[in-house]
């Protein structure tokens, strides 16, 4: 009987795991995020395309897409493990992509809820 309580229970578990988002991140709304990104020791990521990004960015942020095959190696090479990284796509999606990546890598991560739209919705500042 204990035994099939306990393969209830890990069933259930994994069920239920598989529900869930990937990667250890926080998903903040933008009131937080701008808080979070006045600290100058947070890394601002933009994980969207060049054409994206070159359209309008929040500044001080550098442009790493996430689509690309080789955002891995280059976020390793470009961010630093102990400052934390504040990430955003256009809509939330790839930015949680990126999100659960980069927390994977041991990256203490924040994700933009509703992303660079959300943050231009604010009225907040814009870089191009």
């Amino acid at each position: 009987m204990k035994t099939l309580v306990t393969s209830v229970c890990l069933f259930l578990s994994t069920l239920f795991s598989c529900q869930q988002r990937e990667g250890d991140f926080k998903t903040v709304p933008v009131d937080e995020f701008t808080t979070l990104i006045a600290d100058p020791e947070v890394q601002r990521v933009d994980v969207r395309t060049i054409a994206e990004y070159s359209e309008g960015h929040i500044p001080g942020s550098i442009n790493v897409n996430v689509l690309d095959k080789e955002f891995e190696s280059v976020v390793d090479s470009v961010l630093q493990k102990d400052k934390p990284v504040a990430v955003y796509c256009r809509s939330g999606k790839r930015s949680q992509k990126a999100a659960a990546i980069l927390s994977k890598k041991g990256y203490k991560v924040y994700d933009l809820k509703k992303g660079f739209t959300g943050w231009q919705e604010a009225g907040k500042e814009i870089e191009k």
